[in-house]
């Protein structure tokens, strides 16, 4: 197993899997892979020496493992599309009703959970001044979309 680094054309890096290098460029070049953070697939591969994914592969004995490498553009964005993921999986999509139902819960009005959606900045800015706390969430396309 192969494992190359690529970039999309919106300059988001992440690893891809293959079985071969020829297997890489053939997918690649029909469009069968995609950016996990936006769905592009206009994909390119970085230049890097290639790793080798062995299954049980171990360390030798007395050889110091490598420190673990520090925060990356890459590892951000892998730990970032993981929190998101989390927050979709633990709320609840009310889509444009998200100012309505937001100050629902706040007056008790509604039962308290956790909830998503889309507000005009108009419509946050009101919130804001009612006390009612609301952050803005970036779901890139790629989870946006139904799974296959």
């Amino acid at each position: 197993m192969k494992v190359l680094d690529l970039r999309c054309a919106h300059d988001h890096r992440f690893e891809g899997w293959f079985a071969s290098e020829e297997e890489a460029q053939s997918q690649i070049s029909r469009d069968l892979v995609q950016c996990p953070v936006c769905g592009d697939h206009a994909v390119t591969r970085l230049p890097s020496a290639p790793r080798l994914n062995l299954s049980g592969a171990t360390a030798r004995e007395g050889k110091a493992r490598p420190a673990p490498p520090a925060a990356t553009p890459v590892t951000l964005q892998a730990l970032y599309m993981k929190a998101v993921k989390q927050v979709l999986a633990q709320t609840e999509d009310v889509g444009d009703r998200f100012a309505e139902e937001a100050r629902r819960m706040h007056y008790d009005e509604a039962p308290e959970r956790g909830i998503r959606g889309s507000a005009s900045p108009e419509e946050v800015q009101a919130l804001a001044e009612e006390g009612i706390e609301t952050f803005p969430l970036v779901v890139p396309d790629a989870l946006k979309q139904t799974a296959h």
